[in-house]
């Protein structure tokens, strides 16, 4: 195993809460156990593939810094249940597990066949761990226990699926990335009562939990309108827009929402480029629009913090600790 006692130091600098449990986990569980992908940038705190579908789509297991993070606010125990949805390679589902022991148990949820039986390939003696396949993240697996206790989604959703929050148990809670693909929150969503009291942990970015919504493709006009929404507030925040833009913006929205349901994104249909309807209305808007095509951009391939990167120009730590 590479230097992970390098890695978790470096996490602990950065300001990552690392419990004795968890860097026992993270150093006994070894990354390159879940990915046949090459596990370098693993160790400068990016994440690292498992898998890629046939369409191109990619999962990855998070970067060391978010695995952390995700395992800090699960508020784990010897012997607990925890359900996880979303593969993330098995690579959680093993920390997870080694953390609550052998008295817990671990139930790992995914849509997507592969996913389920990469899972399983790879955690063939870890007996504390279960892996099921989802009909539909919304629609429970059969005979799945009816009480739920904690639960960690791994994957972008709009919202934790109901049959979840239904079983939720008192105290229990559901951590989750919370949002749409260009803007998400990490929520803890804790049940009290009648009541379910979100908690939002700080701004992340995920994929979606099911890889087939993580396929490439065109952008299509509500997409892109959700992005400029996002776009226009974060310039309204920080007082980068003027009224007349904003006013411009704002119509252009409209106007995306307003093209037809089954409009093909550009590119798609047969339709040229510069007769597409999403196409002509950038143009109309421009050049309001193009000024914010880099926060835009931003927006969809985020620059994710790598709080356990080496520093190479720290003095106390150049970067020696790290190993490729």
């Amino acid at each position: 195993m590479t230097d992970i006692a390098g890695l978790l130091r470096r996490l602990e600098k950065g300001g990552i809460p690392i419990s004795q449990a968890i860097k026992e986990a993270m150093m006994s569980v070894d990354i390159e156990d879940f990915t046949d992908y090459d596990t370098e940038v693993f160790y400068v705190d990016r994440p690292v593939p498992f898998m890629e579908t046939d369409q191109g789509a990619i999962k990855t297991i998070s970067a060391p810094h978010m695995v952390a993070t995700l395992l800090h606010h699960m508020e784990l125990k010897a012997g607990e249940e925890v359900v996880i949805l979303g593969a993330k390679g098995g690579y959680i589902a093993a920390l997870v597990a080694r953390i609550v022991g052998s008295e817990g148990v671990v139930r790992v949820l995914d849509p997507s066949m592969d996913a389920v039986l990469h899972v399983r390939s790879r955690l063939t003696h870890w007996p504390t761990v279960e892996t099921r396949e989802l009909e539909s993240v919304d629609v429970a697996p059969v005979a799945f226990p009816g009480e739920i206790h904690r639960v960690l989604i791994t994957g972008q959703l709009s919202a934790p699926p109901t049959w979840m929050t239904d079983r939720l148990v008192e105290g229990g809670f559901i951590l989750a990335p919370i949002g749409t693909k260009g803007s998400q929150q990490l929520v803890k969503i804790e049940r009290q009562g009648e009541e379910l009291m979100p908690t939002e942990l700080g701004p992340v970015a995920f994929g979606p939990v099911d890889v087939r919504n993580a396929e490439p493709g065109p952008m299509n006009a509500d997409e892109l309108a959700d992005l400029l929404e996002l776009a226009i507030q974060t310039c309204e925040d920080l007082e980068l827009i003027e009224d007349e833009e904003r006013y411009a913006l704002e119509d252009l929205v409209v106007n995306l929402r307003d093209l037809p349901d089954d409009l093909p994104p550009p590119g798609e249909g047969g339709m040229p480029m510069e007769e597409h309807p999403m196409i002509q209305l950038m143009w109309q808007a421009a050049p309001s629009f193009f000024r914010l095509w880099p926060m835009l951009q931003t927006m969809i391939h985020p620059n994710l913090a790598q709080p356990g990167a080496p520093d190479l120009d720290d003095d106390e730590d150049d970067g020696s600790d790290f190993q490729p």
